[in-house]
């Protein structure tokens, strides 16, 4: 086998490879370098019609790139709708990926409704890409218990759409918002939170 032969397989890997992530951000960068290494690989074979197909699978994974990463903070790319605690959807989707909240919310248990408790979805176009459910304690905090992303989404951060909009704690009470302790992977230190022990904390704006 040659090094030509190895950098085609090399880039067919990556192909095949790139359609089996959940992520789309991962899915579109893996599926780019691909591209990239079959680009080169077809040329040095003289394969034209396979650089040609190639170059616009490249244009095509940048433009989604772009798209994905220059609408990731943007509000008019994602939108907060604020449900009851016991609202259907949100128990959809919370049993729909049961087993992966348990992964990244370790200590999160669906509770009945209760006026001190909110729940959020985060919806992207007409997906739902997360959930924010928090109640408020009684002494000024909103205690996060559950801030959950989808598998798509998890490059993202579409939680923090609700943790801009500091009227949604300041209507319970809430000034101070606490996230649960031992989150895996947490985002919260580019959104102005900072760490508190196994949690982390944002003081809001009165």
């Amino acid at each position: 086998m040659t090094w030509l032969d190895i950098i085609g397989w090399a880039g067919s890997a990556l192909l095949v490879w790139s359609l089996l992530q959940s992520r789309l951000l991962r899915l579109r960068a893996l599926n780019l370098v691909g591209c990239v290494v079959l680009i080169g690989f077809n040329a040095a074979l003289g394969v034209w019609p396979m650089v040609g197909l190639n170059v616009v699978l490249c244009v095509i994974n940048i433009w989604y790139l772009w798209r994905m990463l220059s609408t990731r903070h943007d509000e008019r790319a994602y939108r907060v709708v604020q449900v009851r605690s016991d609202d259907e959807m949100l128990g959809y989707v919370l049993e729909r990926h049961r087993d992966d909240i348990a992964r990244f919310n370790p200590g999160f248990r669906p509770a009945g409704p209760s006026p001190d408790r909110a729940a959020f979805l985060v919806v992207n176009r007409d997906e739902v890409v997360g959930a924010v459910v928090f109640r408020s304690s009684g002494d000024g905090v909103a205690q996060v218990e559950l801030d959950y992303v989808t598998p798509p989404y998890r490059d993202f951060t579409p939680g923090e759409f609700v943790y801009r909009e500091s009227r949604y704690f300041l209507e319970h009470g809430c000034k101070t918002v606490v996230t649960p302790p031992g989150m895996l992977a947490p985002y919260y230190g580019r959104l102005g939170f900072h760490r508190a022990g196994d949690s982390y904390v944002l003081d809001l704006a009165g």
